[in-house]
């Protein structure tokens, strides 16, 4: 089968580029391994997640938030939206199509994408002209190697498998990883009525929601250098030094660090006055498990129930993808730095890759379809 363009990926990326490509009348067709699209946001994501950014910045290319859409969107309006949003631009993903092998071929100056119907176990060829890998950086949870965790005597996950804490009432939980995800989810266990700690290893900005907003609408006018300075004079007068409670903060500003490291400041929805009241501690990295316990490089032991990493993802590009082009790095992110890095050569395309969200997703969406159509039309 022929196809101008060939996205691998249904979620917001995919779906982004194909309605980008579809306003310029640019045929094209979406792979997804799953039976649905946005399938992180359906399978993978916790009953309580809201967006952490206003919705003037979660919005996907050609279509708005309808009014009375709050400024920041829970999950389940975030997945009403993508329904409209594929319904309205006519997208229709071929689902169950696991990407396998996708190769150039520089004689026919094709790309060749050899996907499985995991339906009837067949495999399918599929042609174009251009490649768009829309896998993003999130296609798989990440746990880190602890020595004996094998042996951890109660349940372990990852948060991409964590729906909520109703079930871990009155247990013993810890949460490794102090991200967006990590403090949100160590907020629902214990308001869920879970004993939770949380590992917290290096120094992190914590700021509200509005000064993230602030800071986002500064950088049009002022240096990021301004910005870091004015939101963390804003985050001091608002939480004070959070040192004394295991988390210290940065040197470098938040908005330096976004950009330079792609670590975004903790985004508090209530675990920081949980810490400071000594609802959740704080405690330091793991260094091994040994049945139930888990032992701290403070040399201290505690027993838990249950584990939930909030470790973060890796992409997974590099299992089916055989190109030369150089995008992607041996980690399967962007060699280049935003805001180059989702171009390659020979038709070769990268989106959801710049740790920007939603924001940085329809960015390049915007940018690939506008540079096809340019090479389509021969401009």
């Amino acid at each position: 089968m022929e196809e101008v363009v060939i996205i691998v990926g249904a979620g917001p990326s995919g779906l982004a580029t194909s309605a980008c490509l579809n306003v310029l009348s640019i045929p094209n067709i979406i792979l997804e391994r799953e039976d649905f699209f946005a399938s992180l946001w359906k399978k993978r994501s916790y009953d309580r997640l809201k967006l952490h950014l206003g919705k003037q910045f979660c919005q996907l290319p050609h279509m708005p938030y309808p009014p009375g859409t709050p400024t920041f969107i829970p999950k389940a309006r975030f997945l009403r939206y993508l329904e409209d949003y594929v319904s309205h631009f006519q997208i229709n993903p071929r689902y169950h199509r696991l990407v396998e092998s996708a190769s150039y071929d520089k004689v026919a100056g094709k790309w060749h994408i050899v996907a499985k119907n995991t339906l009837s176990d067949e495999s399918e060829l599929y042609l174009g002209k251009f490649l768009v890998v829309a896998t993003g950086e999130n296609s798989e949870g990440l746990i880190p190697k602890i020595p004996g965790l094998d042996s951890f005597g109660g349940e372990f996950m990852h948060c991409s498998k964590y729906k909520n804490g109703k079930r871990f009432a009155d247990k013993e939980v810890l949460v490794v990883g102090c991200g967006n995800s990590g403090m949100e989810i160590a907020y629902d266990l214990w308001d869920r009525g879970a004993k939770t700690s949380i590992v917290v290893r290096n120094p992190k900005h914590v700021v509200t929601k509005e000064m993230v907003l602030l800071g986002m609408f500064l950088l049009k006018y002022v240096p990021r250098k301004v910005v870091d300075y004015v939101i963390v004079s804003l985050a001091k007068l608002n939480y004070g030094d959070l040192s004394n409670y295991g988390l210290p903060r940065p040197k470098e500003g938040p908005f330096y660090l976004k950009d330079v490291t792609r670590s975004p400041p903790i985004i508090d929805v209530g675990t920081i006055g949980k810490i400071k009241e000594g609802e959740i501690p704080v405690v330091p990295a793991v260094t091994k498990i040994e049945g139930q316990y888990v032992y701290f490089s403070t040399g201290k032991m505690n027993q838990f129930d249950a584990i939930i990493f909030a470790t973060g993802y890796k992409s997974t590009v590099l299992k089916c993808l055989q190109e030369d082009e150089n995008l992607f790095n041996e980690d399967g992110m962007p060699k280049k730095n935003f805001p180059n890095h989702w171009n390659g050569e020979n038709g070769l395309y990268c989106v959801g890759f710049a740790s920007r969200g939603l924001f940085g997703i329809a960015r390049d969406a915007e940018h690939i379809a506008n540079h096809i159509n340019g090479v389509v039309r021969g401009k």
